[in-house]
């Protein structure tokens, strides 16, 4: 039973260190980037880079994983609790509002972008652009940045507390 503690603590690491790379990069490159180009580009490139992000290596190693193997290292840590548990639980509640904001803002964001069709066809792009509003997804894509590397944070302490006892 250690052993699966232990696996699913590096596991839960690991994913939610990938979702703090992707939404951190996402923060100060790669939105950053975009912002400095012509409409055109700007549509085109966002919808390309949501399209290529939805696929199993995000999905299981990052996005759906740190939900999944936080909440299974939790779980496995109910039955000696102690601080690795709360630390565990802490970073399960951080990321969920990750989840959370990410449905429910950023993903109907880029569903809308991606519903203009392609910039070829779209005969008002800056109209487009400004209904995307990268502004208010770059705000709510800081916030997931932030959450998920204080659930970085409260995974490392979990490791460090479960190498303890």
């Amino acid at each position: 039973m250690e052993t699966a503690r232990l696996l699913a603590l590096i596991a839960a690491m690991v994913t939610m260190g990938n979702m703090a790379g992707v939404f951190g990069l996402y923060s100060h490159t790669v939105m950053p980037g975009l912002r400095r180009t012509d409409d055109r580009t700007f549509v085109g490139a966002f919808q390309a880079l949501d399209r290529a992000i939805i696929n199993p290596w995000f999905m299981l190693g990052g996005f759906l994983g740190a939900l999944v193997f936080t909440g299974a290292a939790a779980g496995l840590l109910l039955g000696p609790g102690g601080a690795a548990l709360t630390w565990t639980l802490t970073a399960f509640a951080l990321y969920l509002v990750v989840f959370v904001i990410t449905v429910a803002v950023n993903v109907p964001m880029n569903d809308t972008i991606k519903a203009a069709g392609e910039p070829d066809g779209i005969a008002d792009l800056a109209g487009v652009r400004a209904r995307f509003d990268e502004a208010r997804w770059s705000r709510w894509n800081l916030v997931r940045t932030v959450l998920t590397t204080l659930a970085v944070i409260c995974l490392a302490m979990a490791l460090m507390e479960h190498g303890r006892g």
